[in-house]
């Protein structure tokens, strides 16, 4: 069964392979970028797509693990909150049983 995920994990990749190749192939055009203040060069249009995509991408992880880190921030913050809880709740119920009647 490994034998056939690897085949298809392969398949894939070399799917992906081709497909990027052929779209820079067949995206050869020079453009430039022009962002308000600054002009990039001139380069391939699939250049700047492929380059905006992992940029994309790249952003997209650092963001999202960064709100990752905040939830964990959170949820450790209200773990230590109700081991307090749990801790005066078990000194309210040993006091009420030590007290003389």
């Amino acid at each position: 069964m490994r034998w056939l995920k690897t085949l298809l994990v392969l398949i894939l990749c070399i799917a992906f392979l081709f497909c990027g190749w052929t779209f820079a192939t067949l995206n050869t055009e020079l453009v430039s970028i022009n962002l308000f203040f600054v002009t990039l060069p001139e380069a391939s249009l699939s250049l700047w797509l492929m380059a905006s995509f992992v940029i994309g991408g790249v952003a997209g992880v650092l963001v999202s693990g960064l709100f990752v880190m905040l939830l964990k921030l959170k949820l450790k913050s209200a773990r230590r909150k109700i081991n307090a809880a749990d801790k005066e709740l078990d000194k309210l119920r040993t006091a009420s049983l030590n007290r003389p009647a």
